[in-house]
């Protein structure tokens, strides 16, 4: 008889998954062997990156032995380039010429070239690149580990940077670790987050951004286009150098400095990390790097992002993966970012991006068209992400609803720590815009605010960047429009006015209070700016008047911009101090079409909002837990240019009756029309 078959540990782990993510969610079940396949494919891919050797962790180091280092009283400059012939390190210290005592050889023959220097060849701020030359060609390229890339003002041509500087930043936090509660996640921008026409830099954000971020009550920053990037109007999506901190923001030192304020004050900080596409530029990018399409991406037209005109990266070779891995460890490592999110992950997740495509049932994720090297990578990277720092957090941007992507990795999932709630802003878009206030769909609105996976956490946000970019419009800019140019000051009695600020704060404090496990706000949208994002361009004549933030507005008294950055700050504070994010719900209590009334709880508060436009409830009833109740947070109070129809901290007590021999509880309501309260239950 043949010998019998031994069943692998990894196999049986495998098992385990696939059986707790089955259980989770049994539609998933004919899909079993397709799952099976990719959870195998990571474990094996995790396999194959560390040989058995060495931990994912220890893997994810490529930043410590490529790009330029100083090492014992010696520069050393390593590079992969497997289809280079020559490489020459060329800058201020050839004059820009090829010189042979700044030759690069392989190392043992391989696809690795090295250089070694002496101490006094390179100094502090040096400009260099390379210039590779391949059969058929040459080219000067910024080396793919780069950790300070530069650009000429005059010349506009970018360039590596030695950066050297005689006294390392010294970090004054040292230990810090976000508290163990929901981020509350400010989503902020440094070029544009000052009021002047210029590009804003890391000081002036630590100086004039940071403390109102601290004085609003969110815990967490957001931070954009943190990468190199060359086109500043790409919003920093087009990445060229992704080791290097952006230099039109300022110094590596000024970055750690902003993150360390940040962290004195308790805050977090998370950033936008670019791992779905690169730039399509050869000189400042990694595309034809070393004379080949191929080298970090796909080759033929799998390598184009046609709609982006980006690279596409081959999640399924080894140095990629080491180059992506290692680029997640250095920002931990090196500037003590707190966790990441992930951009255009549905881009990553599928063949056809997403793009024109409506997922509409389980099968459109068990495809062929998903790549399945790609998911692995992912798993891969929030899992090396959480051995690194295990209080890091990790956040999927994925508009398709990849089931898992959010589950944790030891129940079948890929391990995400949260993702996006991404229908929640595209649905308050199609009401504002599409739907009049008084048949606004009052249960199919719950239905969209709370519709998610019970085993994944969410994030939740009324609107991010994405909905304020030019050819788009926020939400506030929709209900007010033109109006907010001329009727927003404090006495200016306005009907367009005072529906748009009313509906704005019901629909930040209802979205924010229905989040699965999270929130975000982008910045200024807390007071409502009134104006949209667009980044410098030909198209209007290189302007900077709509890439800024208009931040006196708020602290102007005489205008009401005043009233929403109040309410968001109070409505922020009333979350971190009840827990709100950290309960599971919220429970409906009660809705009614017509009405427009939507009431439930969470955190052991009542939470009540009348979306009728012009309907006020006297004496509305409902079934409520026994007891007395106070108001806590009125949308209507003066303090947030409300008409003050409530009475402040007034406390309600529950009625007692009973109907054809049924019990029942009922607290009665005061609802005016367009506000929300929120009651605390007091004994």
């Amino acid at each position: 008889m043949p010998p019998k078959k031994q069943t692998s540990s990894k196999n049986v782990a495998v098992e385990q998954k696939l059986r707790r993510l089955l259980e989770s969610d049994s539609y998933l079940a004919p899909y079993e062997n397709t799952i099976r396949r990719r959870l195998s494919k990571i474990a094996a891919t995790e396999t194959r990156l560390s040989g058995g050797k060495m931990t994912l962790a220890d893997f994810a180091s490529g930043h410590e032995y490529f790009g330029l280092h100083f090492q014992d009283n010696e520069w050393v400059f390593r590079e992969w380039a497997p289809n280079a012939d020559r490489i020459f390190l060329i800058g201020d210290m050839t004059g820009w010429q090829e010189k042979e005592e700044f030759a690069l050889t392989r190392v043992n023959g391989k696809d690795v070239w090295e250089i070694r220097l002496d101490a006094d060849s390179l100094k502090h701020r040096d400009l260099y690149r390379l210039r590779v030359h391949w059969p058929g060609g040459r080219g000067d390229r910024i080396p793919a580990y780069a950790r300070r890339v530069v650009q000429d003002p005059t010349t506009l041509i970018f360039n590596a940077q030695v950066w050297f500087p005689d006294i390392p930043y010294r970090w004054r936090c040292i230990d810090f670790h976000p508290r163990a509660e929901a981020p509350l996640i400010y989503e902020a921008h440094i070029g544009m987050a000052q009021e002047e026409e210029k590009i804003g830099s890391f000081q002036q954000f630590t100086a004039g951004v940071l403390p109102r971020i601290v004085e609003s009550g969110y815990n967490t920053i957001q931070l954009m286009a943190v990468q190199e990037h060359p086109y500043y109007g790409s919003f920093g999506y087009q990445v060229s150098n992704f080791f290097a901190a952006s230099s039109r923001f300022g110094t590596p030192e000024d970055l750690k400095a902003l993150i360390d304020e940040a962290h004195a004050a308790g805050l977090a900080v998370f950033m936008d990390i670019i791992h779905s596409h690169a730039v399509s530029n050869e000189t400042e990018g990694l595309s034809r790097f070393d004379g080949t399409l191929y080298q970090y991406f796909h080759d033929g037209p799998r390598g184009l992002h046609e709609l982006w005109d980006s690279r596409c990266f081959d999640y399924g070779k080894h140095q990629v993966l080491h180059f992506l891995l290692s680029n997640c460890r250095f920002w931990l490592d090196e500037y003590r970012f707190d966790g990441f999110r992930f951009d255009g992950i549905t881009s990553m997740l599928y063949l056809h991006h997403g793009m024109n495509k409506a997922f509409r049932s389980y099968d459109d994720y068990f495809e062929d068209s998903v790549d399945e090297e790609a998911l692995a990578y992912l798993a891969l990277a929030g899992k090396l992400i959480h051995a690194v720092r295990p209080d890091a957090r990790t956040i999927a941007e994925d508009v398709s609803g990849m089931p898992g992507l959010a589950a944790p990795l030891e129940t079948g999932g890929y391990g995400f720590d949260y993702r996006f709630a991404m229908g929640v802003p595209d649905n308050w878009i199609k009401l504002i815009k599409e739907v009049a206030d008084e048949d606004w769909p009052i249960s199919q609105l719950w239905h969209e605010l709370t519709n998610r996976r019970a085993e994944e956490k969410t994030i939740s946000y009324a609107e991010s960047h994405d909905q304020a970019l030019v050819g788009d419009k926020s939400i506030i800019f929709r209900l007010i429009d033109a109006d907010m140019y001329e009727h927003m000051q404090v006495n200016d009695e306005n009907i367009r006015v005072d529906r748009g600020m009313a509906l704005h704060k019901m629909i930040r404090l209802i979205t924010l209070a229905t989040a699965g496990a999270a929130y975000l706000n982008f910045m200024g949208n807390e007071f409502c700016h009134p104006e949209w994002i667009d980044f410098p361009r030909e198209g209007n004549n290189w302007s900077y008047k709509y890439a800024r933030r208009q931040w006196h507005l708020a602290d102007d008294p005489n205008l009401k911009y005043k009233f929403s950055a109040r309410f968001d700050r109070d409505m922020i504070t009333l979350a971190k101090k009840f827990r709100l994010l950290d309960t599971p719900g919220p429970h409906l209590i009660y809705e009614h079409d017509d009405n427009k009334i939507i009431i439930f709880e969470r955190a052991g508060l009542l939470l009540a909002f009348n979306f009728h436009p012009n309907q006020s409830y006297s004496d509305y009833r409902f079934e409520a837990s026994p007891g007395r109740y106070k108001i806590i947070l009125n949308s209507d109070a003066a303090q947030y240019g409300g008409h003050s129809r409530l009475q402040p901290k007034q406390e309600h007590r529950t009625l007692f009756e009973i109907v054809a021999n049924h019990k029942r509880h009922l607290l009665s309501l005061y609802l005016p029309a367009r506000t929300a309260q929120v009651l605390q239950r007091i004994d």
